[in-house]
């Protein structure tokens, strides 16, 4: 393999993005832009601005007198835009400067920044400025993993602008222009300007795009385009409020980094699904932007019938064990880059067990939360070709469990959440043999048979929903003999290639009291060992418990802490909440998890270090995690929904609210909750409903 070539699907660790608070990431649908604080996109590092899946620009580097400025400040208001407040660097021997110079950057499809200078001084200041700007075109997996090279755009000026193509595909390029006309050299473009004491002097520069020689549409460019999109989707997703600042601080960032990691179907009738996140994942992915979808039904259940049709769409129709495409199996994620191919033998790839699942437990859950019943209908053969592809190539054996396999070498080794390949191990570190049936997938298999037939139900389909629930039944039945490891408390991880249990104590166990396949026995157990020190780090689950062999609390999948992980720990605890010490643990993890993300500035991310929280008083991050990140963004709305006991069913008219709210977080309130044609009104506080504002025809069910 050459050092430019792509990596087996997921084997290359990301590189280091300069350091921790180095990088500033910024994020509109499927474009983002990663740059240090003072905004420049410096060559060398995993930086720059990416569209549709490849790098178009490399470099973008700003020089004031010949010299980069001081950092002061970094302000981002929105997922999309960002302020660099900076200063020229004072003069030799002289301690201040008399010059602030401000980059206000917006991203849409493209990048719109406002470059402001203000004189501080009391005479007239000459000042250079330089920008010098270049071009890859190389596709995001090659930046991600550190082996992007060294190419350079073709660079041509006209009429004052500054034009870059990609040398291997001139489909590709970029337009820079300024409303202040520069001088433009191949790569750079000068001003050279007079500010007057007490004034100021500004320019716009406007990068854009181009596809097939085409210009992406310049009206995205201004201010108005990604701020429309936020207020629109601000005005449409429930407003909800909590006492708790931090809790208050958090739920607003969830608001917008949710409405900005959004992308629109551009091929369709514009219906919206999820990014999984900046900056490696801007793309559709089958098991994050479910879970993504699931977590965000008290905000908006539009975004899981988009995320829903979409995957329909993309649904696995024959056998290729390039990309693991079969029939039925949902996909894991969509490429658009230039060298997607190389790596994923196709844009799509299917290689995840779990995703197939999940996409017929959040159609139930749509259904229930108010999708559009002609829309769910439509999705109902999607469905059932889901529950046929677990049955015929999931269960591979036919044991009645669901395993996986990569189908060649260029595949995810593990396809399950924990998709490193060492992310499943025994409890002395070995690395068990595939195939192997994961603990959690089984979960959601159970969940979905359950789901299809609460569907069939609902779709009057009474004796197919006899025969579901049947199943289901052998399901959970065959799951505790299976993988119950009664002398240590909890599940097996995964059976292995020999039908052994692979012995990890780990975060896998707390999804099946998500998924409501443990016993309330077997609950009762693993309550008490997710309670312990090994895996409450006090700042969040770790994934995996600190006396196994495997444990490392710096590592991606062993003993670091997901938050999106957590929130589904606690709402399966919440579901088992009549189990003893559920309720605590479940209050005692959210706590810990709000204390992370108020030391992240009220953004979780996509994951940090494990370690005790007895050993560093605030969370270490992990270097290269994602953020914003989907289903990171999403887990405190999942934190919400659980504490309150929020379960409406829109077909029957009624609305569960069984609240168990933290003391902390004092009065929770969610408002103008759109379920299906109606809106209601919650308000809670500790135990009690302290208002609901509910349709005549609706039930409240409160006990």
């Amino acid at each position: 393999m050459t050092a430019d070539a792509p990596a087996p699907l997921n084997a290359g660790e990301p590189t280091g993005l300069g350091g921790c608070g180095a990088s500033v990431t910024l994020v509109e649908g499927g474009t983002f832009c990663l740059s240090n604080r003072l905004g420049d996109i410096a060559p060398g590092l995993p930086h720059g601005l990416f569209y549709r899946d490849a790098r178009v620009i490399s470099r973008w580097e700003l020089l004031v007198d010949g010299k980069p400025a001081d950092s002061l400040s970094v302000l981002s208001p929105e997922a999309f835009a960002a302020r660099f407040v900076l200063r020229r660097p004072p003069q030799a021997g002289i301690a201040d400067s008399t010059l602030l110079v401000v980059r206000e950057r917006l991203v849409a499809e493209g990048m719109h920044e406002t470059v402001t200078l203000e004189n501080m001084g009391r005479e007239p200041t000459a000042v250079t400025l330089e920008l010098h700007v270049d071009a890859d075109f190389v596709d995001l997996f090659a930046v991600k993993e550190g082996r992007a090279g060294h190419t350079r755009a073709e660079v041509t000026v006209t009429d004052g602008e500054l034009l870059l193509h990609d040398r291997a595909e001139r489909m590709r390029g970029l337009s820079v222009s300024s409303t202040v006309e520069p001088v433009v050299l191949p790569g750079t473009l000068v001003w050279r300007v007079v500010v007057p004491p007490g004034e100021l002097w500004q320019t716009e520069i406007i990068a854009q795009p181009t596809v097939g020689n085409q210009r992406v549409q310049s009206e995205n460019y201004g201010i108005s385009a990604p701020g429309r999109k936020i207020e629109a989707w601000r005005d449409s997703a429930t407003d909800v409020r909590a006492d708790d600042p931090v809790l208050a601080q958090v739920l607003r960032r969830t608001e917008s980094d949710l409405g900005a990691l959004q992308i629109h179907d551009e091929h369709g009738d514009g219906r919206p699904f999820v990014a999984a996140g900046a900056p490696w994942f801007m793309t559709l992915f089958g098991r994050d932007s479910l879970l993504t979808a699931w977590m965000a039904l008290p905000l908006e259940v539009d975004l899981a019938v988009g995320t829903l049709q979409q995957l329909a769409e993309l649904q696995g129709r024959r056998v290729d064990p390039l990309t693991e495409e079969e029939p039925g199996r949902i996909m894991h994620e969509m490429r658009r880059g230039p060298a997607s191919g190389q790596v994923l033998g196709g844009n799509i790839y299917y290689g995840t067990a779990d995703a197939t699942p999940l996409f017929v437990m959040l159609l139930n859950e749509a259904h229930r939360w108010g999708a559009d019943r002609e829309a769910v209908e439509a999705l109902l053969p999607a469905a059932d070709a889901a529950l046929r592809w677990l049955r015929d190539y999931g269960d591979r054996d036919g044991d009645g469990f669901v395993e996986y396999r990569r189908a060649t070498d260029r595949g995810l080794i593990n396809q399950g959440w924990k998709d490193s390949f060492d992310g499943i191990n025994d409890a002395s570190g070995h690395l068990p043999e595939a195939p192997l049936a994961l603990c959690e997938v089984q979960g959601y298999t159970y969940a979905a048979v359950l789901a299809r037939a609460e569907l069939a139900e609902a779709f009057d389909e009474v004796r197919v929903a006899a025969k579901l629930r049947d199943k289901a039944a052998e399901m959970k039945q065959n799951f505790a003999e299976k993988f119950w490891l009664p002398e240590r408390g909890w599940y097996a991880v995964a059976l292995d290639r020999d039908k052994r249990r692979v012995t990890a104590l780990t975060s896998n166990v707390a999804h099946c009291l998500w998924a409501g396949i443990a016993t309330d026995e077997h609950a009762e157990q693993i309550v008490r060992r997710l309670g312990g020190p090994e895996m409450d780090s006090g700042f969040g689950l770790r994934t995996l418990g600190s006396d196994m062999g495997a444990y490392n609390p710096m590592s991606y999948h062993n003993g670091s802490i997901w938050p999106h992980d957590t929130a589904l720990a606690v709402a399966g605890l919440l579901r088992y909440e009549h189990v003893p010490g559920a309720v605590e643990l479940a209050t005692r993890l959210a706590s810990g998890l709000l204390d992370a993300a108020a030391a992240f500035g009220g953004r979780l991310p996509e994951l940090f270090c494990g370690f005790p929280r007895s050993r560093f008083a605030a969370p270490v991050p992990y270097p290269t995690s994602c953020s914003p990140q989907a289903w990171a963004s999403a887990a405190p709305m999942l934190l919400v929904r659980s504490f309150l006991g929020l379960e409406p069913n829109v077909p029957e008219r009624t609305l569960g609210v069984r609240p168990r709210l933290p003391a902390s977080w004092g009065t929770v309130t969610l408002s103008a909750l759109r379920l299906g044609g109606v809106t209601v009104d919650v308000q809670a506080k500790g135990d009690e409903v302290a208002e609901v504002r509910l349709p005549d025809e609706w039930k409240l069910i409160a006990e």
